[in-house]
């Protein structure tokens, strides 16, 4: 396969020299190379912000829709076309806040979708304001005296409301990072990476070398103890483990309990519309 299938010569990228955008982006085209998936097999979805902005600098189907809804999107998607490997990518601020509700019921839902969030604890696109993830007592231009609230912690929130797939990583481990996303891929059922992303201009607090100093690969983890996953989910001071936290398999996925595949597993484009109960349901909805 090409090396260069996901790749598009001469795109201005748009993030600060250093940013750790940069390093998730070969990650995720390195794992999906390795995966053998072609450009026609994947739709990445984003809202807004600067991570967002990754499936522009990609070669592939992309959907990029309003802050905080890549999620429903990306849901929709797929159950549109099940063949189709959906990617929803944000930032912290974009899944977690302005998306925290799709967040949630996704989830619950538990489409079979990979949800990429990159997490640096900051508003990078709108000038640096604390976001849903920021530590208490971090200061910015508007949170002048230091946040005050607690973190939302994603992992946490994740597993308790039934994902199926929870995952940590960090940026600057590119092959970790890599392998993690081929992993979520491979998962049917919702999954989350949740990957530690430095913002080089806006967070001068968690930097490259601060992530190498409070974090550590998890290493001999039964993947399947919901209790010992949530354990370490529930670090708050660090350090905070990378890897898989949680894995859990034969979940029946959102888009498989559809009706409309009841009886035939096509996806929805490649059928004929039944015109007349079209044109009954369009009728029914004119004055």
């Amino acid at each position: 396969m090409d090396s260069g299938i996901f790749d598009l010569a001469g795109i201005d990228i748009s993030w600060c020299p250093g940013c750790g955008d940069f390093k998730i982006l070969d990650s995720i085209k390195n794992a999906l190379r390795e995966l053998e998936l072609t450009p026609h097999d994947v739709v990445m979805v984003s809202g807004i912000g600067q991570a967002a902005k990754t499936p522009h600098y990609m070669r592939s189907h992309f959907f990029n829709g309003l802050h905080g809804r890549a999620l429903s999107n990306a849901t929709a998607i797929k159950a549109a076309n099940k063949s189709l490997k959906i990617i929803a990518i944000g930032g912290d601020g974009d899944m977690y806040g302005e998306g925290g509700n799709h967040f949630t019921h996704t989830i619950r839902r538990n489409p079979d979708i990979t949800n990429l969030v990159f997490n640096n604890m900051v508003y990078g696109l709108t000038k640096g304001q604390a976001s849903p993830t920021s530590p208490v007592g971090f200061r910015t231009s508007v949170q002048v005296d230091g946040v005050q609230s607690r973190p939302f912690n994603p992992l946490a929130a994740s597993l308790v409301n039934g994902a199926t797939f929870v995952a940590r990583a960090f940026a600057g481990d590119g092959e970790q990072t890599k392998e993690i996303i081929k992993r979520a891929i491979l998962h049917k059922g919702y999954s989350l990476v949740d990957i530690f992303q430095p913002c080089v201009s806006f967070n001068s607090v968690n930097t490259y070398k601060w992530f190498q100093e409070n974090t550590y690969t998890v290493e001999g983890h039964d993947e399947e103890d919901f209790r010992k996953a949530l354990e370490l989910a529930l670090v708050e001071e660090g350090p905070f483990p990378l890897g898989v936290l949680y894995r859990r398999e034969g979940v029946p996925v959102f888009e498989d309990t559809l009706a409309a595949y009841r009886n035939d597993d096509r996806p929805l484009f490649r059928r004929e519309a039944p015109r007349k109960a079209v044109k009954e349901l369009i009728d029914s909805m004119c004055c």
